[in-house]
């Protein structure tokens, strides 16, 4: 089982997603009513791109979090090299 965690992000990250989650429900209401499908796949997107951003956040918050606790401390050379990764890693 795994241990209960909370960053800080989480907060705006659930934020994020409730409000996804509405825009996603009166996408719902638009197709039910016959709205054309050039506005449904525009609300479509702006939903599929919060809820991706909800994800990086999360993905970054937990590499920038996590990832520093799990190895421990190295060695100046290795944490250059760890601190590129997270660098990096902020471009997915």
């Amino acid at each position: 089982m795994t241990a209960h965690h909370r960053h800080e992000s989480h907060p705006e990250i659930i934020k994020r997603l409730k409000r996804a989650q509405g825009h996603l429900a009166s996408v719902i209401n638009m197709m039910e009513s016959g709205k054309p499908c050039l506005e449904l796949t525009q609300q479509l997107h702006a939903v599929e791109k919060a809820i991706q951003q909800a994800k990086r956040v999360l993905v970054q918050d937990h590499i920038e979090q996590c990832l520093d606790a799990a190895i421990g401390t190295l060695e100046p050379e290795q944490q250059s090299r760890i601190d590129e990764f997270k660098a990096i890693a902020r471009y997915l």
